[in-house]
């Protein structure tokens, strides 16, 4: 259940932030070459990979992932989109190495990156990966997304997330790197970093209520054993009455960082 709340969460934060996303596939389309062969690191639900194949009508998408259930729903959600024929699916551990994934023209890395258990083996492998030219983009969490500002129930969403926060940096995610230079460190050159400060105010369409739900969900069970009762059960409230209001809002950060072997 777990995994699907993640590919749910996955989903709705495409369709809920589609402006940062319609915005960002857009830059790198601008800037990519034409016809490009792209690889998809930690692909995830396949947002990024369904996207640039559809920016860009005449790429070829290869979309990795360690997760069998994310790539099947991958699969299935690309031949739902008639986009089956031009994006493929590759399990593989990206921290060992990297699988023979053929000329490279763009490497995309949507919030996979602090999941590498070694960044500078990761962007070596990327490097070695492109063709001279070719273009990595890094999109990076800022800050993961906030629902209640403003509200009676900010301050439970507060210590859930600075709790989550202390957990992922005890788990050894490499969060708030510094990935322009870490990247330049890796060999790459015309390093652009662009910022998307994303503010969604109420009303805000049904989606974003299940965005929040599923995101709060996951905050709750990862949490179970970290947050008192009390926080517990006042997460429960909230999430059970996502549906019914009227006052919820999306506010998230994110960095995106482009550059060429």
């Amino acid at each position: 259940m777990a995994h699907d709340h993640l590919i749910e969460m996955l989903d709705l934060d495409a369709e809920v932030l589609h402006e940062y996303h319609r915005d960002l596939i857009g830059w790198v389309g601008r800037e990519a070459a034409d016809r490009p062969r792209i690889v998809d690191i930690g692909a995830g639900s396949g947002t990024g990979s369904l996207a640039l194949a559809r920016e860009l009508p005449g790429s070829e998408v290869t979309a990795v992932d360690v997760s069998p259930e994310m790539l099947a729903h991958l699969r299935s959600r690309a031949d739902a989109a008639g986009l089956g024929g031009r994006i493929r699916t590759v399990e593989a551990d990206l921290d060992q190495p990297w699988p023979d994934l053929g000329p490279t023209d763009v490497i995309w890395a949507a919030a996979s990156m602090h999941h590498m258990a070694d960044p500078g083996h990761a962007l070596a492998s990327a490097y070695g990966a492109l063709r001279p030219g070719g273009l990595l983009v890094i999109a990076e969490l800022d800050s993961f997304p906030h629902f209640l500002a403003g509200t009676p129930d900010e301050d439970v969403e507060e210590r859930g997330h600075a709790e989550a926060a202390k957990r992922r940096h005890e788990a050894g995610l490499h969060m708030h790197e510094n990935w322009g230079e870490r990247i330049s460190q890796a060999g790459f050159t015309a390093v652009t970093e662009r910022h998307f400060d994303i503010d969604l105010r109420p009303p805000l369409p049904a989606a974003a209520a299940r965005y929040a739900e599923v995101s709060l969900l996951r905050m709750r069970h990862g949490l179970q054993e970290r947050l008192s009762a009390s926080d517990l059960a006042a997460l429960d409230k909230v999430v059970a009455g996502l549906g019914g209001r009227d006052d919820l809002s999306v506010r998230t950060e994110r960095t995106v960082w482009l550059a060429r072997r």
